[in-house]
C-alpha cells in the first residue's frame, strides 16, 4: 500500500504536526509497498490531488513509475536560460532589468519555500508570490506579463507539464488621470531653473543651464525622459528633431522652437556627442540622476506631483488643442496604437482653444500638417 504524505520544509509553520498534516503546501512524498516493491520518494508536486492521481495510476499498472534519468531543471537554471534567450533576442536593457529583478525575487521566495525544481511550482504558490508584490495598477500587470512569459518559455522548452501562470487573473487597473502642466506651473518651473544651483557657484549655474535645456526639450518634443537624456546631437538638424522612439522604432521628425535649439546648443556638455549624457555610464543611471534633479526643481518651483512624464502629457494635449489630428500626435508620441493616444489624451484635447496658441502659451505650427513615417513633421 502506498501512502502519500507532506514532507515539511524547515520554514513550514506546521512542521511540528508531523507528516499527517496535509493542509500546507510542502512537497508531497510517497511511502510504502506496491507488491514486493518498496519505495519512498518525492512525487515532484505540491498538489495533493495530483499526487493521489499518480499513486492510483501506479496501483492500476501494478508498478511504481521510474524517475527520469535526467534531473529536472532547477529554478535558478531556468531563469538563467530565459535571460540568455532574451539577450539573444536583443531585448532592451530596461526590459532585461525588469526580468532580472523579477527573477531575483522569485528565487528568494523559492528558497524560502524549499523549492529546488521549477516543476514543483503550482498556481497556488504563484498567487502567494504575487500577493507579496508591492506593485500596483499597471506595474503589477506588466510584472505578471513577465511572469507569464517566463512560464510560457519553460512550458515550450518541456521543463514543466503546463503553464501554471496563465491561470492567474489580471489585477484591477485604476487609470491615473493625465495631468499636463498649466501655464502658471510652466512659468514657475522655468523661473526656478534660473535659481537652481545659485549656491554652488559656476558649476551650479552650468547645471541650471543644462536643466533648463532638458525641461524645454521634454516640453516641446514629447519624448520620454530616457530618450531625452540619451539624445545625440546629430538627431537635431535645422531645428528638426528626429524622433526615433525606443518602444516602436518609428522615425518621424518634429520641429523645435528656436529658443529650445538655442538652449540645447548653449548648454554645457559632458560629452561631444550627447547633450545630457556622458555616453559612458549606463542610461538608467543617467536617467536616475536627472530625475532627482527634476524633483529638486519641482520642489523649488512649488509644483506638487511634478514628474518628467507630465511634460509629455503637456506636449500631447497642446497639439490636440491646436487642432493636430490624433493620428499624427500618436505617431509623435511613439504609441503602438492610436487607441492608446485616444484613451489618455483625447478627452483633454477636445476642449476649445486658440488655433495658434495652446493652454500653456506654447506656439504651435499653423496650417496644414504633413507627417509620415521616416519623414514629415508638424
Amino acid at each position: 500500500m502506498l501512502t502519500p504524505y507532506r514532507r515539511h520544509t524547515k520554514h513550514c509553520e506546521h512542521r511540528n504536526e508531523g507528516r499527517k498534516y496535509r493542509r500546507c503546501k510542502c512537497p508531497v512524498w510517497v511511502d510504502g509497498f506496491l507488491g514486493k516493491q518498496e519505495t519512498r520518494q518525492t512525487l515532484r508536486t505540491r498538489d495533493w490531488e495530483k499526487a493521489q492521481k499518480l499513486i492510483r495510476e501506479w496501483e492500476a499498472e501494478g508498478t511504481i513509475g521510474q524517475e527520469s534519468s535526467t534531473e529536472p531543471i532547477g529554478v535558478r537554471e531556468a531563469c538563467e536560460a530565459f535571460l540568455r534567450d532574451a539577450e539573444a533576442r536583443n531585448l532592451r536593457g530596461t526590459t532585461l532589468y525588469k526580468y532580472r529583478l523579477l527573477f531575483r525575487q522569485f528565487q528568494e521566495v523559492a528558497q524560502q519555500l524549499g523549492l529546488r525544481y521549477l516543476r514543483e511550482l503550482d498556481g497556488a504558490l504563484l498567487r502567494q508570490f504575487r500577493a507579496q508584490w508591492p506593485n500596483r495598477n499597471l506595474s503589477a500587470l506588466k510584472k505578471l506579463e513577465c511572469l507569464r512569459a517566463f512560464f510560457r518559455f519553460a512550458h515550450q522548452s518541456g521543463w514543466i507539464p503546463e503553464n501554471v501562470a496563465r491561470h492567474i487573473k489580471n489585477p484591477k487597473i485604476e487609470d491615473q488621470p493625465t495631468l499636463p502642466f498649466t501655464q502658471e506651473e510652466m512659468i514657475r518651473i522655468l523661473e526656478a531653473c534660473e535659481r537652481y544651483g545659485d549656491s554652488y557657484g559656476q558649476e551650479g549655474r552650468a547645471n541650471a543651464q543644462r536643466l533648463r535645456a532638458l525641461v524645454l526639450l521634454l516640453r516641446y518634443s514629447g519624448m520620454r525622459i530616457g530618450d531625452s537624456v540619451t539624445l545625440a546631437c546629430e538627431r537635431i538638424t535645422k531645428n528638426k528633431l528626429l524622433l526615433y522612439t525606443a518602444k516602436t522604432g518609428t522615425p518621424v521628425y518634429c520641429p523645435l522652437p528656436d529658443s529650445v535649439v538655442r538652449a540645447l546648443e548653449s548648454s554645457p556638455r559632458t560629452s561631444p556627442r550627447y547633450f545630457f549624457w556622458t555616453g559612458i555610464s549606463k542610461p538608467k543611471s543617467a536617467v536616475g540622476d536627472w530625475q532627482r534633479s527634476l524633483q529638486k526643481l519641482f520642489r523649488l518651483a512649488q509644483v506638487p506631483n511634478g514628474h518628467a512624464h507630465r511634460f509629455r502629457d503637456t506636449f500631447a494635449v497642446e497639439l490636440l488643442l491646436a487642432g493636430v489630428p490624433l493620428e499624427r500626435v500618436s505617431m509623435l508620441l511613439g504609441h503602438q496604437s492610436v487607441k492608446i493616444t485616444e484613451k489618455h489624451y483625447a478627452p483633454l484635447g477636445s476642449r476649445p482653444a486658440s488655433p495658434a496658441r495652446g493652454r500653456c502659451g506654447a506656439r504651435v505650427a499653423a496650417g496644414p500638417h504633413s507627417l509620415s513615417k521616416g519623414e514629415g513633421y508638424v
